[in-house]
């Protein structure tokens, strides 16, 4: 059981970095219905934003750096083998 200083530190930093995880969260999801949907000019272009905000997210601690890393790579797999499978 958490002593009571460490469950409000726990606290503070859950609400400091929800907003952040959201946000990135929000933003790989709307970049996939993009691709799903077959807007690839869409998703190009939602990508950035998507790839920003995991970026802050890990910058600030909210996201691990290698979890970061992981889902900007498989969001570009993902855009890249539907670019090839339009062609």
């Amino acid at each position: 059981m958490p002593s009571a200083k460490s469950a409000r530190v726990s606290e503070r930093r859950r609400q400091r970095n929800a907003p952040l995880r959201t946000r990135a969260k929000s933003a790989l999801t709307r970049v996939r219905r993009l691709i799903a949907a077959d807007d690839l000019e869409g998703a190009e272009q939602a990508m950035g934003p998507a790839i920003i905000s995991l970026d802050k997210a890990a910058q600030k601690g909210a996201l691990h750096r290698n979890n970061t890393a992981r889902r900007k790579s498989r969001l570009m797999k993902m855009l890249n083998k539907a670019r090839n499978a339009a062609q």
